[in-house]
């Protein structure tokens, strides 16, 4: 395998971003309405994306660049007894369903990342979320899958490989990290 090659398949992905701008502003917008009015942003995703979703809530209640107040934001991927312990009384299809129905409020912001769009336990979290009254956001690739069809705002890369899906939403979600560094930094 090339590194070029792969340089060339991440770029490909990266030149069409700007087709996301509106969105990433809705997205931007929804996440400031949620956090200024005591809100809080929930994450989750399977795999790699468990892993974008805890990176990008630390980079939130921690800070991105600058030093301000902690902003709320919890990855529900974290807790290791409830990811084992629902899957091993419950179903593991409802493991993020059960905590959005625990968690979540209607001025919260619910953020699901599957690269497919498939991932029935997201789907579930943010079909429920809907349910609440949150504001629901995928971050997929592919063709959207069904996710697209339930969250009311569906990011969807233009690519089929994984990985380069996943780079998009790392930048998707550090772009937001340091818009709203710059928002909340007084």
């Amino acid at each position: 395998m090339s590194f070029f090659a792969a340089l060339e398949r991440h770029n490909a992905v990266f030149t069409t971003m700007h087709n996301h701008a509106n969105d990433v502003q809705t997205l931007f917008s929804a996440v400031t309405n949620s956090l200024s009015s005591g809100g809080k942003i929930v994450w989750l995703g399977n795999g790699g994306s468990a892993a974008d979703s805890q990176h990008l809530a630390a980079e939130l209640m921690v800070r991105y660049k600058n030093e301000r107040a902690p902003l709320a934001s919890i990855a529900l991927t974290t807790d290791t007894s409830i990811l084992t312990a629902h899957p091993n009384d419950f179903n593991f299809d409802t493991v993020f369903e059960r905590q959005v129905q625990g968690l979540v409020q209607a001025n919260d912001v619910v953020i699901g990342l599957t690269t497919s769009g498939q991932s029935n336990n997201v789907n579930l979290a943010l079909a429920a979320a809907n349910e609440i009254g949150a504001f629901t956001v995928a971050l997929t690739g592919r063709d959207g899958g069904k996710v697209k069809d339930i969250a009311q705002l569906a990011i969807i890369v233009q690519s089929q490989e994984t990985a380069r899906i996943q780079e998009a939403h790392m930048f998707i979600g550090h772009w937001l990290c340091e818009a709203l560094d710059k928002e909340f930094t007084p």
